[in-house]
């Protein structure tokens, strides 16, 4: 299972992707002797991400090196005055989204969702969905299992490491759970599941890693806004009953010869992409 979709979605036939998955951890972790100590678990880390929303909505919030802080604040504030086009469901997911990425790079207490640099993107799509059609925490903990697991396949049958693969391997995967989570919030199927994270990849592939100044702030923190964007319309996708044509196995498959392909400079060195904009580099411009 840990390294097929096609093979989870065998397992959670009858069951579901969350109790499948209790199965696999509990069968895998050797510090975990029941499914209550695992949700235990999670809901400590759903906690967490709660927390890091709040604290990244603080207008006063910087990171060290100035580069970050306090925009989260001003998304929020812009949709909540009706500025923004995208609406209020996607208006406060874009802004918690930006406000777990800025509390990240302020030094803050996150839940890696698989990585730091990606941050914002799970945790602001789970709790605004919470918000709005008044979801349990036991219905999101279920979500984060949804999540991990599809999560789990990338990492094992590809990469969750932007130096390896790009930023593709974190923003896209992140996006990638996110999508299958918010499917199954939404009343969606294993397979829609499947769907998601696929459709979610496919938008995202190819993404470079390319920090600006070796630290995880430009572009990373502005990327979980649009990869959480990118994670709902995939999922609204699946769940409308639109099929990906392509396993979702094989288009893991393709995101991690994309990052076998992709060039050192456009994964994380710091030396392509944004990265080495004049500006960035503190040059000026020809």
């Amino acid at each position: 299972m840990e390294r097929s979709v096609e093979k989870l979605l065998t397992r959670a036939q009858g069951q579901g992707i969350a109790s499948a998955m209790r199965e696999w951890q509990l069968r895998h972790d050797d510090t975990a002797q029941s499914v209550a100590e695992l949700d235990a678990r999670m809901a400590e880390a759903l906690q967490v991400m709660r927390e890091s929303v709040e604290k990244g909505l603080d207008p006063e919030l910087h990171s060290v090196s100035r580069l970050t802080g306090g925009n989260a604040y001003k998304l929020m504030t812009a949709m909540q005055n009706g500025i923004t086009a995208g609406g209020n469901l996607l208006g406060r997911i874009c802004a918690r989204a930006l406000a777990v990425a800025e509390c990240n790079a302020a030094m803050g207490r996150i839940v890696a969702a698989p990585t730091a640099g990606a941050c914002g993107i799970l945790p602001a799509a789970l709790l605004t969905l919470q918000e709005e059609y008044d979801l349990s925490d036991e219905k999101l903990i279920d979500a984060l299992y949804v999540a991990g697991a599809f999560g789990l396949i990338i990492a094992n049958r590809a990469s969750i490491s932007g130096a390896q693969g790009g930023c593709q391997a974190e923003c896209g995967t992140a996006a990638a759970m996110t999508a299958a989570a918010v499917v199954f919030l939404r009343g969606g199927t294993p397979q829609q599941s499947a769907d998601a994270c696929s459709f979610a990849l496919m938008n995202l592939m190819g993404l470079v890693c390319d920090p600006v100044r070796g630290l995880v702030e430009v572009p990373c923190v502005f990327r979980n806004v649009g990869a959480v964007s990118v994670a709902l319309s995939a999922a609204d996708m699946a769940l409308a009953s639109i099929v990906c044509p392509l396993p979702c196995d094989e288009v893991i498959d393709a995101m991690r010869q994309v990052g076998d392909s992709m060039p050192a400079a456009l994964r994380e060195t710091g030396e392509g992409g944004c990265a080495a904009c004049p500006s960035a580099c503190g040059r000026k411009k020809d």
